[in-house]
C-alpha cells in the first residue's frame, strides 16, 4: 500500500544555524525555559519562519507554525544537546508540518 500524495508544499531542508545553535543551547544550561529559547523573539522558530514562508501562502500561519514548533521541542532539545543531528532532527520537523498541511 502507498502513502496518499501530499497536497501541500515541499519544505526544504535548510542549513543547520550552527552558530546559534551553540547560543540557544548555552542560554538553556544558564536556565532559560527551553519552551523560550525555541518559540522566543530570536529562537528557532523565528529562524525558520522566513526560511519556509511558502507556508503561509499554503494557508498555514505563523500561530500554527509555532504550534507545530512547539510540540517537537523535545526533538529539538535533542538536536542543540547533540543527541540528534540537524537532519535528523530538522526532517521530522519538515514532517510533522508537512502533514498538519494536509490535514
Amino acid at each position: 500500500m502507498t502513502a496518499p500524495a501530499a497536497t501541500g508544499p515541499r519544505l526544504h531542508l535548510p542549513d543547520e544555524p550552527v552558530d546559534r545553535r551553540e547560543g540557544w543551547y548555552q542560554t538553556v544550561l544558564a536556565g532559560a525555559d527551553l519552551e523560550e529559547v525555541v518559540l522566543g523573539s530570536d529562537g528557532l522558530a523565528d529562524w525558520l519562519w522566513p526560511r519556509w514562508r511558502i507556508l503561509e501562502r499554503s494557508g498555514f500561519d505563523h500561530q500554527r507554525f509555532v504550534e507545530s514548533v512547539a510540540g517537537y521541542r523535545r526533538e529539538i532539545w535533542l538536536w542543540l544537546a547533540g543527541e540528534r543531528t540537524w537532519a535528523q532532527c530538522c526532517s521530522g520537523l519538515v514532517g510533522r508540518i508537512e502533514r498538519r498541511i494536509s490535514a
